[in-house]
């Protein structure tokens, strides 16, 4: 087993990840900081298939609070107020980072100015973008300009699989990593950790998040003693592309379509949208969007593929093309052309607005442990703005870069790692190798989209949650009588059980969390408690593990310390007449 000692390991590639490495290395050059990827560095994460752009106050017409306002209202008044505004104004900062320190390109205006474009639940056009592909041009630079940083080490196909603590359980003294290549495991030593490996929305049928995403990093904050809030908060795309039995399923056609103009209809070619919310119709919020299409859906106004119609072809073949080129040219890959006819989508899960307890500069519970981008929870309540994702990655992981270093230059020496603790990680999960005969984790993955999507998806009900908890237990019983065969060099079945465990962790706690909270608000539907309920419920759940290995749940109201919700109106689930 290899051993190797950093004063920085920061898991995940995505633009929390690669914002904390630039931050961390220019803060202290002698640092040495390694970055890892489940996948490859710079070329796999959920912000390199951004597509719609970053949302930012740029013009003088909008402003600081009008953006927080918008935030707040979309999150259904649950978020961290100070995680919001903290948001809102780094955004600015972090976009001429970009272009000056990065040498990212986003679209002007003919007067030079960066041009801003609609996006839904937005009071201004804020959203800057590079035409409808932003997050490859923010990557591709940011990875570009890592490799000009000597003391930045970059891991491609090394997954993190545990964190591990002091003797006493209150530090960060390392992590557990795998090298998916080679099938070794090596035991990296550290003064401090980001965690930035994105959500686990891979958890349902339909999804729209990379391949590689299981919820890895929320996993392995859990099973440490991390502190979570608003688990039951799942994001559903209501723009999810629907290509059958393709890999291409679920992937997103962006915000944008609706923010030009776009139509959603149904099979009887109505513009549903009018039933819901009539105000903003297709600009409403994605929460509020994917309920009113599943909705259509399950009353048997669907598509021939179970979804609904997006067109946006009044808008002129040729405007449709300068527009959205990437987006045209995802759904010819299904034999559609987006610019002359409607193509057919479906809500899809796609982020996760819950996740660890942060400060607004992402520090845990645990000393050492900072965690940023969709890992962390707080900043967008119930509900997350399209274009609010990748600016929080950027500003939180810079924040979190910032962060780590200022404790690393108060933290003498690295501490010491149970070589007992790391052995016994190492036995439970070569265990499947010893077993002639088990289960196939690529079943129990399959029968875990399933549930996740009959029964804790867009519309809950009790009954359905308190059944779904139940199979996910038997589901956890499975896990633990997976067989796996061969070598463990790039094994991809031994790859997924080790994705499907964690996806399990976190699907426990979406479901607990549903089902405790009783009623409906912003993402998180409950058909027996269909309106938000601001007396009991303009609160957060709190989840974290015990000693004994069991989840202990708490409720505390939000503290409302910038703005009062009551003061916006709309931010509320109202029950349809």
């Amino acid at each position: 087993m290899e051993h190797v000692e950093v004063d920085l390991l920061i898991l995940g590639s995505g633009g929390a990840g690669l914002f904390a490495a630039h931050h961390a290395a220019n803060q202290n050059p002698n640092l040495k900081i390694i970055v890892s990827a489940k996948g490859l560095v710079g070329k796999s994460g959920c912000t390199r298939m951004v597509q719609g752009g970053y949302n930012v106050v740029l013009h003088p017409d909008d402003s600081f609070e009008k953006h927080f306002k918008d935030t707040i209202k979309g999150g259904g008044g649950i978020n961290n107020q100070e995680m919001a505004w903290t948001l809102v104004k780094d955004a600015p900062k972090r976009i001429r980072e970009l272009e000056t320190k990065m040498g990212v390109f986003f679209d002007r205006n003919e007067d030079g100015t960066v041009h801003q474009k609609p996006f839904a639940g937005q009071t201004f056009d804020r959203t800057v973008h590079k035409g409808d592909l932003t997050g490859i041009e923010i990557i591709s630079r940011m990875r570009d300009q890592l490799y000009a940083k000597p003391n930045v080490i970059t891991w491609d196909e090394v997954r993190a699989i545990d964190l591990l603590l002091d003797e006493e359980k209150r530090r960060v003294a390392g992590c557990l990593m795998l090298n998916m290549r080679t099938g070794e495991f090596i035991v990296v030593h550290c003064k401090a950790i980001i965690v930035g490996t994105g959500g686990a929305a891979t958890m349902y049928k339909i999804a729209t998040p990379s391949l590689e995403k299981s919820g890895d990093g929320m996993a392995m904050c859990y099973r440490a003693g991390a502190e979570f809030l608003d688990m039951e908060m799942m994001q559903f795309h209501p723009t999810g592309l629907l290509a059958e039995n393709s890999r291409l399923n679920g992937g997103v056609l962006e915000e944008g379509l609706r923010g030009a103009g776009g139509y959603l209809i149904n099979s009887l070619g109505e513009r549903f949208m009018k039933n819901y919310d009539p105000e903003r119709m297709e600009r409403s919020t994605r929460d509020r969007v994917s309920r009113a299409a599943y909705m259509e859906i399950m009353a048997g106004r669907g598509t021939p593929l179970g979804g609904v119609f997006i067109d946006v072809s009044h808008l002129g073949k040729e405007n449709v093309l300068k527009m959205f080129p990437g987006m045209v040219e995802r759904c010819r890959d299904v034999g559609r052309d987006l610019s002359v006819e409607p193509v057919e989508i479906s809500p899809a899960a796609h982020f996760h607005m819950g996740g660890v307890k942060v400060t607004t500069d992402c520090e845990s519970n645990i000393d050492g442990l900072f965690v940023a981008g969709e890992d962390a929870g707080g900043v967008h309540g119930a509900n997350r703005l399209g274009g609010n994702g990748v600016c929080d990655s950027t500003v939180f992981g810079a924040r979190a870069g910032d962060a780590a270093v200022a404790y690393i230059n108060n933290t003498s020496s690295i501490l010491k790692v149970s070589d007992i603790q790391v052995l016994s990680v190492i036995e439970e999960l070569i265990e499947p190798f010893r077993r002639d005969d088990g289960e196939n984790p690529f079943y129990i993955r399959n029968d875990l989209k399933n549930i996740m999507w009959e029964k804790v998806g867009l519309v809950r009900n009790g009954k359905d949650l308190e059944t779904a908890m139940s199979e996910l237990r038997l589901l956890e019983k499975r896990i633990n009588q997976v067989s796996v065969k061969g070598s463990r060099k790039y094994n991809l079945t031994w790859q997924e059980f080790l994705n499907v465990r964690n996806l399990v962790t976190i699907a426990k706690m979406v479901t607990a969390s549903a089902l405790i909270r009783t009623e409906s608000r912003g993402s998180h539907y409950r058909e027996d408690y269909p309106e938000s309920n601001d007396k009991q419920w303009l609160s957060n759940i709190y989840v974290i593990k015990k000693d004994e290995g069991e989840p202990q749940y708490r409720v505390e109201e939000t503290k409302q310390t910038r703005i009062n919700i009551e003061e916006i109106e709309g931010y509320k689930v109202v029950a349809s007449k």
